[in-house]
């Protein structure tokens, strides 16, 4: 008999609910730690872990899975900005925490109250750190300096270096603790320029490096592997690597991808987060007639169709309409019709046994079946992230072990 799903949830609420597994966030942060430090290095220190937990934890809980990682030995956690690092430490974060994206003039007294860690990416944020550790009193204040090595966002070129050591040689309350970059492409293995760039931006990243040391600037850790050159390029791994928040997040590029998949049997990830409905209404649907908005879907037989508790206000993906499925009782139920904003039509007709009240599983494990996210997001044209983060605040996040 196929598996039929249940909910943890007792208390009756509206039915859609994100399980979010804290043991398998646990297994891949192991995982990870153990891939990027070989035994055959006989490394007298272990590679750095920077958990990525920005947009709340990728859709995951920041504060939550942060507060997990960090009790499993997480080394430091990267967040986009101030208020993101203040709800890590409200939560009772302890450990170091990096805002990647760096701060806004005026945020510079909140983030060193908060003992966060700020990233520099224009020689003029400089003076206003300066200044707000100056006022504070105490120990210098620490930052990373980004370095803008071909992604032409967020950084300094290379060419700046020099300017950027006579500043920070003005600057006594500040330490420089730790330089990075980021890779544009680091998922693409192709004969191209975006193939190339990988190692193009290391070598900027490097002479970068080597010129702040002989300019008698120590940079302190040095971390420049994302998620993407984690799993598939250990020739860019440094003092710190920077797995995710679930150790997931490959770049768009990042697929069909040999490599990728060779490390991936290696790594032995775990899914972290299921994305759950229940169906609320069964309808029996005579073939010709449409189905949801615009009636883009007309069964050519009788059908059978449930209706989910979720919509792509929840973050059940709009574009997964006539081309996604979910898992009901262990089985595809293909999404059909528009996905509204509440609610969504699956088409249950040959699941055996259907009911209302039944769990579907829109990414995520149901039993032994596994719907993968990052699959989800690659049969329409996006990233795992991109599903991930826009899982709703009204969903509620239940943790599991």
């Amino acid at each position: 008999m196929p598996s039929k799903q249940k909910s943890p949830r007792n208390e009756a609420r509206r039915p859609v609910w994100a399980e979010v597994s804290l043991g398998a966030l646990v297994h891949n942060l192991a995982a990870i730690r153990h891939y990027v430090n070989p035994p055959e290095e006989k490394r007298k220190a272990p590679r750095k872990i920077l958990s990525i937990v920005k947009g709340n934890g990728y859709g995951h809980g920041g504060p939550q899975v942060a507060k997990a990682l960090e009790k499993a030995g997480s080394d430091w956690f990267g967040v986009t900005c101030t208020d993101e690092g203040m709800a890590l430490r409200e939560a009772g974060v302890r450990k170091p925490i990096l805002l990647l994206t760096g701060f806004v003039a005026g945020e510079e007294a909140r983030l060193l109250k908060h003992d966060l860690t700020a990233v520099v990416h224009r020689c003029d944020q400089l003076p206003l750190l300066e200044r707000a550790a100056a006022r504070r009193g105490g120990k210098p204040a620490c930052f990373h300096l980004k370095i803008d090595t071909g992604m032409n966002r967020l950084g300094i070129a290379p060419s700046d270096i020099d300017c950027f050591a006579r500043q920070v040689g003005k600057c006594r309350h500040l330490q420089l603790t730790g330089i990075f970059s980021h890779f544009a492409s680091s998922g693409v293995f192709t004969d191209t320029a975006a193939g190339k760039q990988t190692q193009e931006q290391e070598e900027r990243f490097y002479a970068a490096l080597d010129r702040l040391r002989v300019l008698g600037i120590d940079p302190g850790l040095v971390h420049l592997a994302n998620s993407a050159a984690i799993v598939s390029r250990p020739e860019t791994w440094a003092d710190m690597v920077r797995p995710g928040a679930i150790l997931y997040g490959y770049h768009p590029g990042y697929d069909p991808m040999e490599k990728r998949e060779e490390a991936e049997r290696l790594l032995s990830l775990n899914p972290v987060m299921s994305l759950r409905s229940k169906i609320i209404h069964l309808r029996r649907v005579p073939a010709g007639a449409g189905v949801g908005y615009d009636a883009t879907f007309v069964p050519k037989r009788p059908s059978l169709i449930g209706v989910l508790a979720a919509g792509y206000g929840d973050g059940l993906h709009r574009s997964l309409g006539n081309r996604g499925s979910v898992l009901v009782r262990g089985k595809l139920a293909p999404i059909v019709g528009i996905v509204s904003m509440d609610v969504t039509m699956i088409d249950v007709t040959d699941i055996e046994g259907v009911e209302v009240g039944d769990v579907a599983t829109v990414y995520g494990s149901d039993g032994e079946k596994v719907l993968l996210a990052n699959r989800v997001a690659r049969s329409i044209g996006t990233v795992t992230s991109d599903l991930l983060c826009a899982v709703s605040q009204r969903v509620e996040r239940i943790y599991v072990r």
